[in-house]
Order: C-alpha cells, then structure tokens, then sequence
C-alpha cells in the first residue's frame, strides 16, 4: 500500500507540474504578492507557467482585467524581461501602464485584424523563453486553441492571459485559472482630496486543483493590497443598484 501511495502521489506532483504549480520548497513559497488570492492556488503560489483567462464581457470587465493583469505584469517582469500585447481591437493606453509600474516600452503591442492572428502571435510568443508573459485579447477560445497555448507555456514557462469576451463558451478550454474582474469604488485618503487607489473585486471562478472564491484588491500604488473585510461589505453596500453603462 506504501509503494502505491507513493505512487499516487508522484503522479499527483507531476500532474501539478506540467499545469504550472512548481513545487515549494519548505518556507520559500514564490509568491508574488496577491496575499489571500494566492492561497487558493495548490502550494499557496500563483501558476506562471499557465494560461490564465479573463472574462471580459462588459467593458468595465476589460479595463478592469486590463489593471489587474498590469499589475501582474509589474511583478512577473521587474527582472527587466519584455511581454507582447496582441489584440485585433486594443483600447489599452500604454501610458497608463505607468500607473502600476509598468514600463510601456518593454510591452510589445502587435495589433492585428483577426482573431487567427491573434492567435498564432500568441501561441508563437509564448514559446519565447525571454518573454516574462503573453496577454491577448479575444472573442472566442476553442477547446484545441487553449490546449496549443497550454503546451506553449509548458516548454517555454511564459505566463499566458487570455482576455476573452465570449462568455456562453466559459467550460471549453483548459485555461488553469479563470477570473473576473470587476471595479469597485476607490477610497480616498482621510483628509486627502482627490481619487483613491483603484480598487477591484476579484472573483476567481476556476481555479484547477484549487479553491475558487471573491476577494476584494487595490493597487497600493506599490504592489496589491487586500482589503478588510469590514470594509468589502461597506464597499458592496455602496454598490447596491448601480451599473456601469
């Protein structure tokens, strides 16, 4: 029975390993600063070698992802490494990439007119091992089409976004994690005048071998910053009965 147990549980670290989840060694987890989020992952660490997909139905989804995912970026790429953007339709400003720390002109922007486009930029940057991450913007991701981006990630441990628009289609694809990012009222200062940071609701709503949940984030101008839950109840109060247009 040990010798199968064993076994098992071999199969089981390889299996974590080829989705992503590199195994910890004992009190050096690598996380990048996500806090309770990360704790949903196995191991505690964010997958960098995955494809991670972005629901992003509404345009206040996209912006929002677009933050979320810019913060990502400040981390997986301050060792100086670049990361390519292709989108048929992008209304990123790459000024604003600043805002999270993020050096615009270390992100190559490929705009393009198809989604095949698109898609074969993606699958052939994400096999680039200098690329510290891949985001690409899309309507539609067949079961085939994220299995190819999977297999990318897994020979080169770039680290792939999907922003996808199409939601009817959400349980096609292999993606390790699948989120939804929504804005939340930022919160200024005591006695500051002006905005707070940008703040977001974090839903992750797959995560495979893990614990999907909603957790509430901002931008401490820094690094992401959890909120208390005190105040996600008082910031979903504020919420009640209002809707982006």
């Amino acid at each position: 029975m040990d010798a199968k147990r064993e076994l098992f549980q071999k199969l089981q670290q390889d299996i974590l390993l080829w989705q992503g989840f590199k195994p910890v060694a004992s009190g050096k987890a690598e996380r990048i600063g996500l806090g309770e989020i990360e704790d949903a992952f196995p191991g505690g660490v964010f997958p960098k070698k995955a494809i991670h997909e972005f629901i992003t139905v509404q345009p206040e989804h996209s912006a929002a992802s677009d933050g979320f995912i810019a913060g990502l970026l400040a981390v997986l790429m301050e060792n100086g490494a670049a990361c390519v953007w292709a989108s048929t339709s992008r209304r990123l400003f790459p000024a604003s990439l600043g805002l999270f720390n993020v050096e615009a002109e270390r992100i190559i922007f490929m705009d393009v007119r198809t989604e095949k486009d698109v898609l074969w930029i993606t699958e052939e940057a994400l096999k680039c091992e200098g690329l510290a991450a891949v985001v690409a913007e899309v309507n539609n991701l067949s079961l085939i089409e994220s299995r190819r981006l999977q297999l990318a990630v897994e020979s080169s441990g770039v680290t792939g976004f999907i922003l996808r628009k199409d939601e009817n289609k959400t349980a096609s694809t292999v993606a390790t994690a699948r989120w939804r990012i929504s804005p939340l009222p930022s919160q200024a200062e005591d006695g500051m005048p002006g905005l707070g940071f940008p703040r977001w609701q974090v839903e992750l709503l797959k995560v495979r071998n893990g614990n999907p949940g909603n957790f509430v984030l901002e931008w401490a101008g820094e690094r992401f910053e959890e909120v208390k839950k005190l105040k996600k109840e008082n910031v979903w109060s504020e919420m009640e009965g209002r809707q982006i247009g």
